[in-house]
């Protein structure tokens, strides 16, 4: 059975990530859902370098990893991480810098 789409943004939304979870390599840590731009950051534990980084879709991104789904809601300016790749996703809003 196809899961509803969650996210308000549509399947087809640019997103960034690194070449390591395109490539299933690494898992996702740490998610950005930036306030200035609205733009989806999906990031592993060591973070991405600038040349490793990559554009995919927000579609793709959930199906690397469905637990993002569950992030459909973060609010703009908010972030989220977790501890492991099996650990619940935790959520805070950014400071302002």
């Amino acid at each position: 059975m196809l899961m509803k789409w969650p996210f308000q943004d549509p399947q087809n939304v640019a997103v960034f990530t690194s070449k390591e979870i395109v490539s299933e390599s690494t898992w996702i840590q740490y998610v950005t859902h930036d306030e200035d731009d609205g733009a989806w950051q999906f990031h592993p534990i060591d973070g991405t370098l600038e040349e490793d980084a990559r554009i995919v879709s927000l579609e793709k991104i959930v199906e690397i990893d469905s637990s993002v789904a569950q992030l459909f809601d973060l609010p703009l300016g908010w972030y989220a991480w977790r501890k492991s790749r099996d650990s619940a996703w935790k959520r805070k809003k950014k400071l302002q810098s």
